[in-house]
């Protein structure tokens, strides 16, 4: 999950954002780690046919079983444990019974399990069946490039406005655009805090990276215009020229020489197809 306006109490006065010690480590990998299997399980289940209501059904029941709570469900208000964002909805998707998956659509999960007061928070695109176009199949391939591009230029010393320029300049070079409307956060024992992490700007802008922070980088890379516009529901949102949108996402952390990411799959699934 994501928000534009974030905050918190936090506990060091450098730019607002929280510092987290060598122990706060440990308890993320275990969130995160938890969050990657929750999405690994689910892969041989998003198939045609079934509906995005079940698949949040499944996720809920493995969470709970592991002693791991869904951070989404009620969380203000959404009514749901998993966000299940299909073809051209950004992100926020509120898993329903009557919508079936179909052969060729492409579908986000996006999951943040609550383990021991870590959130481990992450999300995946999924290509149900055999039929994807090439387009999808390209904007979902440039996503995920573009998401581990803003991670390999995390250190110390680097800006947040390094990650946004390196998955800006990645996408657009390819014709898709990058959303405006939803970013990345600074994520703990809190779900949402500072920092805002935006996937779009220029090199040495915003706050410099420390060893210690948290945050998500979860990109939504549209293969039209960057435009969206939120459902009556309150929560999904979709492109508003109604073009293909994809997702991925990890939490990580800045360690003393580069980045830890939590949120990697025990499994070594990275983008689809999952084998």
């Amino acid at each position: 999950m994501n928000d534009v306006q974030v905050g918190y109490q936090a506990d060091t006065r450098e730019s607002g954002i929280r510092i987290h010690g060598p122990e706060d480590f440990e308890g993320m990998r275990k969130a995160g780690r938890l969050g990657a299997e929750v999405l690994d399980f689910i892969t041989p289940h998003v198939v045609p046919g079934v509906s995005t209501g079940e698949l949040d059904k499944l996720c809920h029941d493995f969470i709970l079983d592991h002693g791991a709570i869904p951070a989404p469900l009620n969380y203000r208000g959404f009514p749901k444990s998993i966000c299940t964002s299909v073809n051209h909805v950004v992100c926020h998707g509120i898993p329903d019974e009557s919508k079936r998956l179909a052969n060729g659509d492409s579908i986000n999960i996006d999951v943040t399990v609550i383990l021991d007061g870590w959130h481990g928070d992450t999300s995946r695109m999924f290509l149900v069946g055999d039929k994807a176009g090439v387009r999808a199949r390209k904007l979902v391939d440039v996503t995920y490039e573009a998401m581990m591009r803003g991670i390999g230029v995390v250190r110390p010393g680097a800006t947040l406005g390094d990650i946004g320029h390196a998955i800006q300049s990645f996408a657009e070079a390819n014709r898709f655009s990058v959303v405006r409307d939803f970013c990345g956060h600074g994520i703990g024992q809190i779900f949402h805090e500072s920092p805002s992490v935006l996937h779009y700007g220029k090199r040495g802008s915003g706050a410099v990276l420390r060893e210690g922070m948290f945050f998500t980088v979860e990109p939504m890379i549209n293969a039209g215009r960057y435009d969206v516009k939120i459902l009556s529901d309150g929560w999904t949102a979709v492109t508003k020229d109604r073009s293909l949108s994809a997702q991925f996402e990890h939490s990580i952390g800045v360690t003393a020489d580069g980045y830890e990411i939590f949120t990697q799959s025990p499994a070594g699934h990275t983008k689809p197809p999952y084998k």
